[in-house]
């Protein structure tokens, strides 16, 4: 079966590819020095230090794959690829609440950047997934846990 191919935004790229160097000096450094101190206690059969240290040696060390996994599977999305037509992957968009009527901005991008608090949403997501495709002024039903909401699509453009 084929590696699944997806589409990463530069932001995206920058911030893994901080993150990936972040993981392979500064923490990998960390943990060393961690496990270091752990053996020096002697012991490391029933050393909760030393165990810790392990366990998050392994964690980082995941991570790290997961990262050069994602950075080597990604296509670059660039503003080219971006409408200001469409809600496209990349794109920024101004939604809106017909019942509340509360504006939200995101920025629509693969499930591997989505980051909610940074109003980042997966093209995958409930709204996300409705959006997509659709042009300023459409109308778009999502089924949520707490029931139906309906969004209209206020403005798209490129993100700054």
């Amino acid at each position: 079966m084929p590696e699944k191919v997806f589409g990463l935004t530069y932001q995206g790229i920058k911030d893994f590819q901080q993150e990936l160097e972040e993981r392979k000096t500064v923490m990998a450094a960390e943990i060393a020095e961690r496990l270091k101190e752990a053996r020096a206690l002697g012991d490391v059969t029933e050393n909760s230090e030393y165990d810790d240290a392990k366990s998050a040696q392994a964690e980082n060390e995941m991570r790290i794959l997961e990262i050069e996994s994602i950075l080597k599977k990604a296509t670059v999305i660039g503003d080219e690829d971006i409408s200001q037509e469409e809600v496209t992957l990349g794109g920024q968009v101004k939604i809106r609440d017909m019942e509340t009527g509360e504006d939200r901005e995101y920025v629509v991008v693969s499930s591997q950047e989505e980051d909610i608090f940074n109003s980042r949403i997966s093209s995958d997501s409930p709204v996300g997934s409705a959006i997509l495709g659709k042009k300023k002024g459409n109308t778009v039903t999502v089924k949520a846990p707490t029931g139906m909401l309906k969004y209209k699509i206020m403005e798209i453009k490129k993100p700054s």
